[in-house]
């Protein structure tokens, strides 16, 4: 039984999209061949060319909808598709069984300055510079929150389900990514959130924050908003100003 398991069978395998980022160059775009040892299940290829799982939708085997479990035959042909956005699969596909009904994030310890501009554009975002791994995803699966990151790492546990490797590294480009990915244009409600600590603000009225902002900033500023957790008061100001400019660009990509 050992020496029959030995055996090496042919597999053919073509992965769409952004997945072909996790691929060396020769492999991406294209069909290609692979030999493995058998038994071997859809989830174990899938894991031997480093593509996490969280990054899957739709796997075809043979043409047919298959799931990471599924065993693979001698000569099989596997194509694997990233996330859908704009096209209606949940007819096909044997993946995502739990679609998230609100988007909500928990990001590395690399991605400070895109948890703020998130937060900023009013997304709940949990974010902790030190949080080890199996901690993140611990909490994306107790509250339902989409993992991004810039670990390969993190994302090969098979425990994730919901998640995003993000491959942009400069933060202006890291949140055009993330808002395109996950389609967030209707959803921005700025000013809602704190940046710092992600707790919601409250509009509070102007003569409540005069001993709390200097002379200049009170004169200017008509609307302001508060912070009960930070205890910290903020304004539309020229950071804001830039952002929404920043937003308005977002659209007209759209």
């Amino acid at each position: 039984m050992s020496k029959i398991n030995s055996i090496k069978k042919r597999f053919v395998f073509r992965f769409y999209a952004e997945l072909n980022d996790f691929l060396p160059e020769q492999r991406r775009q294209r069909e290609f061949e692979e030999w493995f040892k058998t038994p071997i299940n859809v989830g174990d290829t899938l894991v031997s060319f480093g593509i996490p799982f969280s990054e899957v939708d739709l796997i075809l085997v043979n043409g047919e909808s298959a799931n990471v479990k599924h065993s693979l035959k001698e000569k099989d042909r596997v194509s694997v598709y990233p996330q859908f956005e704009s096209m209606d699969i949940r007819g096909q596909t044997q993946l995502r069984k739990i679609p998230l009904r609100e988007t909500k994030f928990i990001l590395d310890c690399h991605l400070g300055k895109l948890t703020r501009y998130l937060r900023m554009l009013g997304f709940d975002c949990f974010y902790k510079n030190q949080m080890d791994d199996e901690a993140i995803i611990d909490k994306s699966l107790h509250e339902g929150r989409i993992i991004l990151t810039r670990d390969k790492l993190l994302l090969k546990s098979e425990r994730i389900t919901h998640a995003y490797y993000l491959r942009s590294i400069e933060k202006h480009e890291q949140l055009r990514e993330v808002v395109q990915k996950f389609d967030l244009y209707q959803q921005f409600k700025s000013f809602s959130r704190c940046i710092s600590c992600n707790a919601k603000l409250q509009v509070v009225d102007k003569k409540w924050v005069k001993t709390r902002v200097d002379e200049d900033t009170y004169r200017i500023f008509d609307r302001f908003f508060y912070c009960t957790v930070c205890d910290k008061v903020f304004w539309k100001g020229s950071h804001f100003k830039r952002m929404e400019n920043y937003i308005r660009d977002l659209l007209k990509e759209r």
